[in-house]
């Protein structure tokens, strides 16, 4: 005895073969012609980065000079890297810069999208005006701005003036110069702001008045609500700008002329990788400089995630 099963309404019976398999339909075979379709600019963009990834890979075991043929050395420009001390310095800077302008960075615009949250009128007005530094932080302009506001005759030192306060050279002194960028990364905190507005806006009101009833202060409801509902948020600000600074070359390249000056104080990996691939012409040198920035990232970004088991809840 047979059993009929009754298919859903508007679903297509699959035309018979005589291999037994169902033959695709035309007007199925269209719409997928029609996906690769609007897939193609994304695969020939892929071409543009997969080649020079790979080539990359091959000149960081070899002495290249973009006018010779490339030699294979082997594993000698990674056993060069580290007896560079310019290198080092480089790491150096860019480890601070990063492990002090993301905290501080992450922690203002937190604030900030607390203080937006509270239901200010124009919320549009101020999520776009804070906003607007971020996309202009890393421009050649904003650097330049930000060389007059800390220069000499700048406008921080003549604020200082009226208290009769010296400034210090802090674009020229090498014990300021990088607190100067750090300051420019801080300021440029709307990005990650504008995503924890996002998610603070989508934290149930209902949690909050359980917590009043029972008695919670504020910053109790912070601590216990707030911040475990919106911990992947931190989590995703978190990696997005700890990759961005490690990637810093812009404000270091502007406010130094190009030479991380003053004494290598503000020499950015990326600024020293850019000086040893397009001005001494070493490109082995520096593919492998980009292939050992990969692998920072990529560590960093794994213990991230390791470590977001114990802080970072979802919502199942």
């Amino acid at each position: 005895m047979s059993v009929l099963t009754k298919q859903p309404p508007g679903a297509s019976t699959p035309a018979p073969a005589t291999d037994g398999k169902p033959r695709i339909r035309p007007s199925r075979r269209k719409k997928q012609r029609s996906g690769y379709l609007f897939l193609l600019p994304w695969f020939l963009g892929m071409l543009f980065t997969v080649i020079p990834f790979f080539a990359s890979l091959y000149l960081a075991f070899t002495d290249y000079n973009l006018f010779t043929e490339p030699n294979f050395v082997g594993l000698a420009n990674f056993q060069a890297m580290f007896e560079d001390p310019r290198l080092l310095q480089s790491l150096k800077v860019t480890f601070i810069y990063t492990f002090v302008s993301v905290p501080i960075s992450l922690a203002v615009a937190l604030l900030v999208a607390l203080v937006l949250n509270r239901g200010l009128q124009g919320l549009s007005i101020y999520r776009s005006v804070y906003y607007l530094p971020s996309l202009l932080g890393g421009s050649v302009a904003i650097v330049m701005l930000w060389r007059y506001i800390f220069g000499n005759d700048g406008i921080v030192n003549g604020f200082l003036g009226l208290f009769g306060i010296q400034g210090p050279a802090w674009v020229t002194d090498p014990q300021f110069s990088l607190s100067t960028l750090i300051v420019l990364n801080v300021w440029t905190f709307g990005s990650p702001m504008v995503i924890f507005l996002a998610g603070l806006r989508q934290v149930p009101g209902m949690y909050y008045e359980a917590a009043s009833i029972d008695g919670a202060s504020k910053w109790r409801q912070f601590r216990s609500i707030t911040l475990p509902l919106i911990s992947p948020i931190i989590f995703f600000n978190l990696i997005m700008q700890l990759i961005g600074s490690f990637q810093t070359f812009t404000q270091g390249y502007v406010m130094s002329g190009g030479t991380g000056g003053p004494a290598d104080s503000t020499l950015f990996y990326n600024l020293y990788l850019y000086q040893k691939g397009f001005t001494e012409f070493e490109m082995g040198y520096a593919s492998a400089m980009a292939w050992l920035l990969l692998m920072i990232i990529a560590i960093f970004t794994a213990i991230n995630f390791i470590a977001s088991k114990f802080w970072v809840f979802y919502d199942n």
